[in-house]
């Protein structure tokens, strides 16, 4: 059965995103990728390294009055999330052939077959999948109890109604803050499980893994083979990681790695696909430099640990 995602990033994010569907077309080979491409270097780019499973969607496809007049009062990163609701919609809507579209997130890497999951969610409408906290990070769960990194829609009343809705409270409000139980494009889905009947929850350990939730899994690795609590990992969610300069990285901050170290296996792998891809991209544009960045954020890092809550968010908002 052919299987259909959508993702959205721009130059800065075409590394990870691109490494995200290398990965993601090895272990579904029979897969169709919309990408939505935020600018032409991305859009060049993509066309010229050809995957045959990408099908490459200019921005300007895509937005029309009610997503550039949302645009003109949020940060490029709302305005991704506001996007993401909006272009798998799009998705749909243009492609009558797609049964079933699958969101995914551009920082995440696959590292099994995702059968397992699709199997899970059987006929659902809908598929979602919750952060899983860890319990010294239950607190997080203010900002949503589910992840947008995965989020499945049928082409049916109830899939269709669900991601309709989410398209519009997106284009109303989708700021990165709390607000009136509100926060970003996630928080939004809290209240799915019980207002769709057909909503799935996905339960398979091996999806979704991430900084704020592996602490609590045993992790091994046996060869090239990670195991979730003797589960398949299907895929990585890496959360803050940076592409610096000089082939190095900054993988998790210390709000993370202080109650346990980050999965080492998992993040070397995730290290040699990304420098594989940047290898690839350098053959066509071998000044590329988009999304590498100059410094360890080690600075960045002590300061943002150490700032209160409410003073981060304020920052978020005016810087």
């Amino acid at each position: 059965m052919k299987r259909y995602f959508c993702t959205l990033f721009d130059r800065n994010y075409l590394i990870k995103g691109l490494t995200m569907i290398k990965s993601l077309i090895r272990y579904s080979k029979n897969s169709e990728i919309y990408v939505l491409c935020l600018d032409d270097v991305t859009l060049d780019i993509l066309n010229k390294i050809n995957i045959q499973q990408i099908r490459c969607i200019p921005l300007k496809e895509v937005e029309n009055k009610e997503l550039l007049f949302a645009k003109k009062n949020r940060t490029n990163t709302e305005y991704c999330w506001t996007l993401a609701s909006s272009f798998t919609w799009h998705v749909l809507d243009k492609n009558l052939e797609v049964d079933l579209i699958t969101y995914l997130d551009a920082d995440l890497l696959f590292f099994s077959d995702v059968e397992p999951i699709f199997k899970e969610i059987g006929n659902s409408s809908i598929a979602i999948i919750e952060h899983r906290f860890s319990p010294p990070f239950k607190s997080l769960e203010i900002n949503g109890r589910f992840c947008v990194e995965w989020n499945s829609f049928r082409r049916n009343p109830e899939g269709m109604q669900c991601l309709d809705i989410w398209r519009r409270q997106c284009l109303e409000w989708c700021f990165y803050r709390n607000e009136e139980g509100k926060m970003g494009d996630q928080k939004y889905l809290d209240d799915w499980p019980k207002r769709y009947n057909s909503c799935h929850i996905i339960k398979n350990v091996g999806a979704g893994i991430a900084p704020w939730n592996y602490s609590q899994y045993k992790i091994i690795q046996l060869d090239k083979l990670i195991t979730i609590n003797n589960v398949k990992l299907i895929f990585y969610h890496f959360h803050q990681f940076q592409i610096l300069e000089n082939n190095k990285f900054y993988r998790v901050g210390k709000i993370y790695t202080s109650h346990q170290p980050e999965p080492k296996a998992i993040y070397e792998q995730y290290e040699n696909e990304l420098l594989n891809t940047l290898e690839k991209i350098k053959k066509i544009d071998i000044n590329f430099k988009e999304g590498i960045i100059k410094n360890n954020n080690y600075i960045k890092e002590k300061i943002t640990y150490l700032l209160p809550r409410k003073l981060k968010n304020f920052l978020r908002r005016f810087l």
